[in-house]
């Protein structure tokens, strides 16, 4: 029997240690509620990871962008209800003016009307905006709304736009001639008459720009609802990878707990037999 180098207790030591260190990943694993908490824990399974989060980060930001541009373009749809709204009103006076039933005063009156009406269809395509951003025309009345895109998509070329050149004042309705002859106030049946197909060709164009913003935003709302379900689907891969089985790791846990328990009496045992070289020696 040799006693100057233990074997039986550095091996039992050995297995302590590795024991104490699959113990303390245990329990990092348990209180984190994470399988892997460092690159060494699953290198490969880290960076598969952290990919998915990165991904459904940039989703989600993308998610937020498009219930901000179904926002915007609920604010164009409404704005340009109100001016169609404007416009059948117009086109009802036109209408009332064109008959000579109505007196030449009557149609003074009316042209003022209609006069007024116009100068709020162009107060509602200067004001109306999302963040600074007009949509109804430029930054002048002469000028059309820029087209706007939307980051819909972690690429670059995931975007959605509307529909560009929209004007909705006087001058992009090319209601013009409207607006001279309303202001002098409607000189006869026949002027007012001759107006009609100004007005229903402004109902027309300003009725294709809404259809086109409201198309817009039945593809942003499609393209939410999408990517709400690929980011649910994305973190929960993650959370396969990534997230400890609360179940398995206690198993693993107690488990390795016990085995400790082990090594240590079998530490003790591998150190206690170095005792019986005393009776060899009596």
């Amino acid at each position: 029997m040799r006693i100057n180098t233990n074997a039986a207790s550095l091996v039992a030591q050995e297995a302590a240690t590795n024991t104490n260190k699959n113990l303390s990943s245990s329990l990092e694993k348990l209180s984190t509620g994470l399988r892997i908490n460092k690159a060494s824990d699953d290198a490969s399974g880290l960076a598969i990871a952290d990919k998915l989060r990165t991904q459904a980060s940039s989703i989600g930001q993308s998610i937020s962008n498009g219930n901000s541009a179904v926002s915007l373009t609920q604010i164009a749809d409404k704005a340009m209800a109100e001016q169609s709204n404007i416009l059948d009103i117009i086109k009802t006076k036109l209408v009332q003016a064109a008959t000579d039933t109505t007196s030449d005063d009557g149609r003074t009156a009316i042209g003022k009307d209609v006069s007024k009406l116009l100068d709020q269809l162009d107060n509602i395509a200067k004001q109306t905006n999302y963040n600074g951003t007009t949509l109804l025309q430029g930054a002048t009345s002469a000028s059309a709304a820029a087209q706007l895109t939307f980051q819909m998509g972690e690429k670059a070329a995931d975007t959605i736009a509307t529909t560009a050149g929209v004007r909705a004042n006087v001058s992009g309705l090319s209601l013009a001639d409207v607006k001279s002859s309303a202001g002098a106030g409607f000189s006869s049946a026949l002027g007012a008459r001759n107006l009609m197909d100004d007005i229903d060709t402004a109902i027309n164009t300003l009725n294709g720009w809404r259809a086109d913003f409201g198309s817009t935003q039945n593809q942003l709302e499609s393209a939410v609802r999408n990517q709400m379900t690929q980011q649910t689907n994305i973190k929960s891969a993650e959370s396969v990878i990534r997230d400890v089985d609360y179940a398995q790791e206690s198993a693993n846990f107690n488990k390795q707990n016990i085995i400790a328990q082990a090594g240590t009496y079998a530490m003790s045992q591998a150190n206690a037999i170095q005792q019986n070289v005393t009776r060899l020696l009596q």
